[in-house]
């Protein structure tokens, strides 16, 4: 009887033990599309997530998850124009790589206005918002800034990517790592500058772009790690530590900790420019590293961005190592935690599919250029998003009607509904696909030679004007219209409907390359907008679409 009991027992635990057992594959990008340069932290069992947005308005989207897979969009810091607008900025320009971090119950960005306002932090204490209004921080001299909180001394630190020593380079590419010790009641540097790292790990080698440095303790070292390389194919990340926050510190002998530029050029479905990580403990207390990285089609071409990408850390002789067991970054990785779904939340990984409606309100992911105008838009169940036709084009470094959203795959459609009819032929209204003010497509409804016609035009890389690439009439009684752009790597088709699903190709396998990074320089990728121009004259005319659909088909993720 007892060992029937036992046998009864033990199958009984190992029924339970397999029933409760666990496993979330965390699938790469975690977040597709342009969602660069990340910072993540932890607070209790919730992670939240920050990504550069440079030109782009609301500023520095907020994503929240409780198993680093599945991320939800639950605010931005700068979403007010009191706080911060980038007018008369380049689209590639305006907010640099933040950083988010948490202490006794406040949230804290640091970022830099790469060409205005400079290093600045916010606070919030709840990371939803609202976020304070920015307070600069003239002292830091430079790009790249993150706090570090030790808990052990109640201090707080300013860590960034500075000039080279008395700003006189040794080769181009030349800088620096910095601290300030800083007071994070007051939200002010105190004390003086010090050096950390000059150059890189070894500056014997001229290793250049040390930038997007963290600070972390662990094992009574700190840890000091950062970007090297730039970010680009030669990207990766390095780290070295010391006893004392204030250093010397030594590098690690096996840096870098990530790279994937020592691979072959022509292997499958590859990412590359990995680097800019940031450490976090897992669900499961195992230490990840999140960062950026990019999924070109053909050699460094790619047209989604830099992406957000997560790997498994092994601590070896206590140093970590960035995804240890492949020295090609995975596009999954078997986790034994369990996988916690948001509801409302829109997918960002994997293959997906979502429908935007505006009838009430817009989704925190989309994107206006350099500040909101409120007046310029509307929404209502009948209508749904109405753009006021303004004097401004894309091509300005100001605010058009213009709201958009990620291209977040290599192989993507994007549709929408439009109404609307111009009566000049300076008046435009449709759907574009955008990467910055002179690397655009765009297909349109406005008028020619007295009739209403469909457009495509593509943007000139050297002028503000816009080259016609093909045109069809449509009727005078049809109001609305359909368009549909779709990416497929290096080509995009543009197409049109009047009747439902009655789909005519007005151009097809146009060139992706055009707008591809490679090709247009900055940071920043590809953004599907919809878009009312009256092209430098003004207008009261109006355009309306009725939603944004949005499907997402990589081959690599199937």
């Amino acid at each position: 009887m007892k060992i029937k009991a036992f046998v009864l027992i033990l199958t009984y635990l190992i029924t339970v033990n397999i029933t409760n057992a666990q496993n979330t594959t965390l699938k790469n990008p975690i977040m597709t599309g342009f969602y660069p340069d990340p910072s993540i932290v932890q607070v209790g069992k919730d992670y939240y997530l920050i990504n550069s947005t440079f030109s782009y308005f609301p500023g520095i989207p907020v994503m929240h998850s409780r198993d680093l897979k599945n991320w939800k969009q639950i605010g931005n810091v700068i979403d007010r124009p009191s706080q911060m607008d980038f007018m008369g900025e380049r689209m590639t320009r305006g907010l640099f790589a933040p950083a988010i971090s948490y202490y006794n119950g406040i949230f804290y960005v640091t970022c830099t206005d790469i060409d205005h306002d400079g290093n600045f932090v916010v606070t919030a204490t709840n990371p939803a918002g609202p976020w304070s209004n920015p307070i600069k921080l003239p002292q830091v001299r430079g790009i790249d800034p993150s706090l570090y909180f030790d808990e052990e001394t109640d201090k707080a630190y300013i860590i960034y990517n500075s000039d080279a020593p008395n700003n006189k380079p040794l080769y181009s590419g030349h800088r620096t790592i910095r601290i300030y010790e800083f007071d994070y009641k007051n939200l002010k540097v105190v004390g003086e500058e010090q050096q950390l790292v000059n150059g890189g790990v070894d500056i014997s080698k001229k290793p250049v772009w040390i930038e997007g440095p963290h600070i972390m303790k662990r094992f009574g070292w700190y840890y000091l790690y950062a970007a090297e390389g730039g970010t680009s194919v030669n990207h990766s990340e390095v780290i070295l530590r010391s006893k004392s926050v204030w250093g010397p510190y030594v590098p690690y002998e096996n840096n870098p900790i990530l790279t994937q530029r020592d691979l072959p050029a022509n292997r499958k479905d590859p990412v590359t420019s990995a680097g800019h990580a940031q450490f976090v403990d897992g669900p499961d207390g195992k230490t990840y590293a999140i960062f950026l990285a990019v999924r070109p089609y053909e050699g460094d071409y790619y047209n989604t961005g830099r992406e957000t990408f997560i790997a498994p850390v092994e601590w070896k002789d206590e140093w970590p190592i960035i995804n240890p067991y492949s020295k090609e970054i995975k596009y999954s990785y078997a986790t034994d935690f369990k996988e916690v779904k948001q509801k409302g939340a829109l997918p960002q990984s994997g293959n997906f599919a979502y429908n935007l409606n505006f009838d009430k309100k817009l989704d925190p992911s989309l994107l206006f250029m350099r500040t909101v105008d409120s007046s310029s838009f509307s929404l209502s169940p009948k209508k749904g998003l109405t753009l006021k036709l303004k004097s401004e084009t894309v091509m300005d470094f100001a605010n058009p009607s213009f709201i958009g959203k990620r291209q977040q795959h290599l192989y993507s459609t994007t549709e929408t509904a439009l109404n609307f009819t111009a009566t000049k032929e300076n008046e435009k209204a449709g759907l574009m696909i955008f990467q910055d003010e002179r690397h655009f497509y765009f297909i349109g409804k406005s008028i020619a030679g007295g009739k209403p016609v469909l457009q495509l035009f593509q943007s000139n890389p050297k002028e503000k004007t816009m080259n016609l690439l093909a045109e069809v009439p449509v009727s005078s009684t049809q109001n609305q219209v359909k368009l549909r752009i779709s990416s497929a790597g290096d080509k995009y088709n543009f197409y049109y409907a009047t009747a439902k699903e009655n789909w005519q190709v007005i151009k097809d396998n146009v060139d992706g390359k055009f707008l591809s990074t490679k090709t247009a320089g900055g940071f920043i990728g590809c953004i599907y907008g919809m878009y009312a121009t009256s092209s430098g004259e003004s207008s009261n005319n109006s355009a309306s679409f009725k939603y944004l659909k949005y499907k997402g088909n990589d081959p690599t993720f199937k």
